[in-house]
């Protein structure tokens, strides 16, 4: 079978392509330094038809960051509906995060350094969305450690996503480690008094690995 000219792809698949090229040219070379012609080059067409999916430069930022920041908060939302306590849920809200970390460092780049390039709208939109995540983590905390006052958990949640999101800068380890890493600290960073015990059988698989409830 002759394989689809490449402007013929679904509109959804070429969207998708679109965003991951933006996001690596963006975090390589900065939003100012990446033209659309750059774009359009390093997927194999022109500037000029990316505009048949986005009105400009700035729309496709954009939208980098808000398809982000509604894929976190998702898959936030479809883990803690798998759980079955605050610490598995917890747990997964972690290996979840840790994932994306890992997977697409990226990303955080991207937002770190070019959030302010956003129009005034779609900065109110990321920021809601991203809102909403981090509720979803302070709730979890809430219950498992009731005497802290709300302000002390959205801190320690703030805190423990800088950890999280410093894989542009610190992997440095093969990814299975790095995950286990994380997992430790993010875990002893948000349960300061609570151990964690990680194996090196579930370091070396940290999709398996399981971290002990107290």
């Amino acid at each position: 079978m002759r394989p689809r000219p490449v402007e013929q792809r679904p509109i959804g698949e070429r969207r998708r392509e679109i965003l991951a090229a933006a996001a690596g040219l963006f975090a390589e070379r900065g939003y100012r330094g990446v033209s659309i012609d750059d774009i359009g080059r390093a997927i194999g067409t022109t500037g000029p038809a990316l505009y048949r999916h986005f009105p400009g430069k700035r729309a496709l930022l954009g939208e980098v960051l808000l398809d982000i920041s509604r894929r976190l908060s998702r898959r936030g939302s479809v883990l803690l509906a798998r759980s079955t306590e605050p610490r598995d849920a917890l747990d997964l809200l972690l290996r979840g995060h840790i994932s994306f970390a890992l997977d697409e460092p990226s990303l955080i780049v991207v937002h770190d350094r070019e959030l302010h390039h956003l129009t005034d709208e779609d900065n109110r939109r990321v920021r809601r969305i991203q809102r909403r995540y981090v509720e979803e983590w302070v709730t979890v905390l809430a219950e498992l450690r009731p005497d802290e006052p709300h302000e002390v958990l959205l801190a320690s949640t703030q805190a423990a996503f800088g950890l999280l999101n410093s894989t542009p800068h610190s992997h440095v380890l093969p990814r299975g480690e790095m995950a286990a890493l994380l997992l430790r600290m993010g875990t002893a960073a948000l349960l300061p008094d609570r151990p964690v015990e990680v194996s090196a059988h579930n370091e070396a698989h940290p999709e398996r690995a399981v971290v002990p409830s107290e």
